[in-house]
């Protein structure tokens, strides 16, 4: 009996919708807790190819809601979208699943969108939100917003030229109000609630049922009951990026270089031009004390921070959320 018996028995999908299952190609940008439920819904689903984008690494903290991750994976300071691959080519070989260990920005955006027949949103900031909201219509490619935090989940089907974009609805992106899973926490079910929404209209989008998406923003939260719905059934006629083919995210315009992240108390650090990841590690082993390193990064103590290095010359600076301590410190290690 076929692997996907059960899903192909399931009348709206049946065998000709899990053979335009298997023919999608998945970008998936974050993997964190909507993450890596998602991406094993994909592998598990039949995708034929699955793309995880993730800048971070696995952290203690992460275990309590993100699935594919170990303690293990903790001790070797894994990236998350290594992390996943591994533990995904075990669940199911006959999906390609690929790890791109980076962070999603206006630089590579087109790039790691190539080909894709679907993007789903996993992130855990608004920026990343409008440029996927961006790219997704200019390249007309359906996309799912999701997110939770605390006890609520939102999701929202978006069909460039069918539906409303992100930008229909939000205008503009929205202020950070310092409310995320370090601030004010989070809770299982809130996550299980989001996933259910995005990976059910995933379902229905890759195997051809997207007439019975249910075309609206809807928040829940779980532990009170209370729910919000906003209809996003049609673009706005003076949408920006709808209407007008405005893309100031994908072209740059309204990129963030270096970004303190919200109740992590850490900076990101993206550096301009070429870099030389060798000659620099070795500088670092004279100026730090090297606490890990593998094959994608390494992590240096210096004047009570932590740097975390990656490959591409981008940095997490721990211990600070100060841009201009952060940078100071990345200047004088990394150079």
């Amino acid at each position: 009996m076929s692997r996907y018996s059960r899903q192909e028995l399931f009348a709206p999908i049946g065998p000709e919708g899990q053979q335009r299952i298997r023919d999608s190609r998945v970008l998936l940008v974050g993997c964190g807790a909507l993450g890596t439920h998602l991406a094993e819904f994909c592998v598990r689903a039949g995708v034929g190819r699955l793309t995880i984008v993730d800048r971070d690494i696995v952290e203690t903290s992460n275990l309590q809601r993100q699935s594919l991750f170990d303690e293990q994976d903790v001790r070797d300071a894994l990236p998350k979208a290594e992390a996943a691959r591994r533990k995904l080519e075990r669940v199911n070989s006959g999906v390609t699943v690929r790890a791109k260990v980076t962070d999603f920005n206006f630089r590579n955006a087109a790039k790691l969108g190539e080909q894709a027949t679907l993007i789903l949103d996993a992130t855990d900031n608004f920026e990343a939100r409008f440029l996927i909201n961006d790219l997704a219509i200019k390249r007309n490619i359906p996309w799912l917003y999701a997110g939770c935090v605390s006890s609520r989940a939102t999701c929202m089907p978006i069909i460039p030229g069918k539906s409303a974009c992100l930008r229909c609805l939000l205008e503009e992106q929205p202020a950070a109000s310092g409310e995320t899973c370090d601030t004010t926490g989070i809770i299982m079910p809130a996550v299980l609630q989001a996933v259910a929404w995005a990976s059910g209209a995933a379902l229905k989008l890759m195997s051809g049922n997207s007439t019975a998406l249910i075309s609206k923003m809807m928040t829940v939260d779980v532990w009170s009951g209370e729910r919000t719905i906003l209809d996003a059934s049609t673009p706005r006629p003076d949408c920006p990026t709808c209407a007008w083919h405005d893309y100031p995210w994908l072209d740059g315009r309204r990129a963030t270089k270096h970004t303190a992240l919200c109740g992590r108390d850490s900076v990101q650090i993206t550096p301009e031009g070429t870099f030389d990841y060798a000659a620099v590690r070795e500088r670092i082993r004279h100026a730090a004390k090297l606490s890990t390193e593998n094959d994608f990064l390494l992590r240096a103590a210096f004047e009570g921070l932590t740097i975390t290095l990656y490959r591409d010359g981008r940095a997490l600076v721990h211990g600070t959320g100060d841009i201009d301590r952060a940078k100071a410190a990345y200047a004088r290690v990394v150079g």
